[in-house]
């Protein structure tokens, strides 16, 4: 095959999923709303089933479930018939996947499903097949054609019916009430889990960490606590306890540039009074936005009194995941 002959081949089956996948959008109708309801009255589990290439995409729908609020997971149909039917309980939704709606492994369960009374959704291109009449509801996945140039190989078909699921999910998540929140905590190891659960109090250095000098401390001090504590800053608190300023690296060339004496001004004459901070409680994402938006390296972590707390560096970010 030429390069173009290659090219035509990959946008022709892009163009055929497509067609098939815009098809689905006249069948999101009163069969889908049943299937979301089945679904939302479930007080068990939501069991996706499937087999071959189906059984794939079973995996994946029951995968996304459970991660938008959904408990859900897959068994495999074959295993199924072999003990694996014990995971089922007379409170759990089925959700079964077949495009010809005859596969034996799921038509060999029917009668267990019937005897168990579970609520059974099926997902079929064939309206008049076993699987689909027997269900409660089925939703239509079938397609024109296949992708694949025989008119044989599950693509067109199991790309439709994973958009379904993906409908399905969303669909649930919107009438949960399902936050980003709650998908950070289904999702606590990635990117994601880590912006919306880490707070500045889970990665800030506080106690004896934080660097800290009196209002009417000596710069030579200050000097001394910056070195210490290596955070190119040292935060400067009234007699209170009250921050009151911040020192930094760059307030040091400002006294250098102004020829001050470092043995006998003090953190009153040279420190940047009212500095920004941000409180203990705040995501850490949105405090390194604050630090990109001001340029800054470093955050003063204050509590709700305006005590500093805790100190916040861009690489205390960087180390946790968050970017």
């Amino acid at each position: 095959m030429t390069s173009q002959n290659l090219i035509n081949s990959g946008r022709t089956t892009i163009l055929k999923e497509s067609q098939a996948v815009a098809q689905l959008i006249d069948r999101i109708s009163d069969d889908f709303v049943r299937a979301c309801e089945l679904i939302l009255a479930c007080r068990g589990r939501v069991i996706v089933t499937g087999m071959g290439k189906s059984g794939h995409i079973a995996n994946k729908i029951a995968a996304t479930l459970a991660s938008t609020g959904t408990p859900a997971f897959f068994v495999h149909p074959g295993e199924a018939s072999h003990g694996d039917f014990g995971m089922i309980t007379r409170e759990d939704v089925i959700i079964a996947l077949s495009n010809s709606g005859s596969t034996n492994e799921l038509i060999t369960l029917i009668p267990m499903f019937k005897r168990l009374g579970v609520s059974f959704i099926s997902m079929s291109g064939k309206q008049s097949s076993p699987l689909a009449e027997f269900a409660d509801v089925n939703l239509d996945v079938s397609v024109e054609e296949e992708a694949c140039p025989h008119n044989l190989a599950p693509t067109s078909s199991t790309t439709a019916t994973l958009v379904m699921g993906d409908a399905l999910a969303v669909a649930l998540l919107e009438a949960r009430g399902f936050s980003p929140e709650d998908f950070a905590f289904s999702h606590p190891g990635g990117a994601l889990g880590r912006k919306l659960l880490l707070r500045c109090k889970d990665i800030m250095h506080g106690g004896d960490d934080l660097p800290q000098v009196q209002l009417n401390s000596l710069l030579s001090e200050a000097l001394t606590e910056m070195t210490s504590k290596g955070f190119g800053m040292t935060t400067v608190v009234d007699e209170k306890q009250c921050l009151a300023g911040i020192f930094t690296d760059g307030d040091l060339r400002r006294v250098v540039a102004r020829k001050l004496d470092l043995n006998l001004a003090s953190m009153s004459e040279v420190m940047t009074a009212s500095p920004r901070t941000v409180n203990q409680n705040l995501l850490a994402a949105e405090a390194l936005h604050l630090m990109e938006q001001y340029k800054i390296t470093a955050l003063v972590v204050a509590d709700d009194h305006n005590n500093p707390v805790g100190v916040l560096h861009m690489h205390d970010l960087l180390r946790a995941g968050i970017y």
